[in-house]
């Protein structure tokens, strides 16, 4: 067994165990914590797989914006455990459906893969031994920038555009509010503030 197989066993592993986390706890601030472990893990596994661009995407999009997202929503509303029991038997027929589709899926799968390889039109390459080939990142980056270069800089002027649509919308002067000016309130008469009047009985 060769070191990028290891690794990939090792990615797996935890990122199903970490899944079975997700779904098994009843705290949700930890649940959430095992999902941000199971999008590093997937990350690794698209990583070794050899889509590196995939993998720092997910990194980027999913545990740098969604996660933390579901984490600080969590924590902020101090969500407490649920006191209603939940019948355990009443959840087993769903949990069985999902899995005969997912064991449905898996089985297809392999034995697409092994229909690929019985085949030879499917070939294994270690990542590891790639190092002087085009990597997926240099790859996309040549493709953006070259045959879709006009595309991607009208894609970052729309994205302009609307920021600052959005920042001229929130920030629209209207003449009828009344604001508080503070320069006006710091230069008026103290004397003049206070003023005795006289109570008839």
């Amino acid at each position: 067994m060769n070191i990028d197989t290891t690794i990939f066993y090792f990615f797996s592993s935890f990122a199903i165990i970490s899944a079975l986390m997700v779904v098994t706890l009843s705290n949700a601030v930890h649940s959430v914590l095992f999902l941000i472990m199971v999008f590093c893990n997937v990350a690794g596994l698209l990583l070794v797989l050899g889509a590196e661009f995939f993998s720092f995407m997910f990194l980027i999009v999913y545990v740098g914006a969604i996660a933390v997202l579901f984490l600080f929503v969590v924590m902020m509303l101090n969500i407490k455990r649920n006191p209603v029991k939940i019948d355990m038997y009443s959840i087993i027929p769903i949990g069985i459906i999902v899995l005969i589709i997912l064991l449905n899926q898996i089985i297809s799968n392999l034995d697409n893969q092994a229909v690929l390889i019985k085949d030879n039109y499917l070939t294994y390459t270690a990542w590891l031994c790639e190092n002087n080939n085009l990597t997926n990142i240099e790859a996309i980056g040549i493709f953006l920038y070259t045959k879709f270069a006009l595309l991607f800089l009208l894609c970052g002027l729309i994205l302009l555009v609307a920021m600052i649509g959005a920042i001229v919308l929130t920030m629209h002067q209207r003449s009828a509010v009344k604001k508080q000016r503070i320069s006006t309130q710091l230069s008026r008469d103290p004397r003049g503030v206070i003023k005795f009047i006289t109570l008839r009985k």
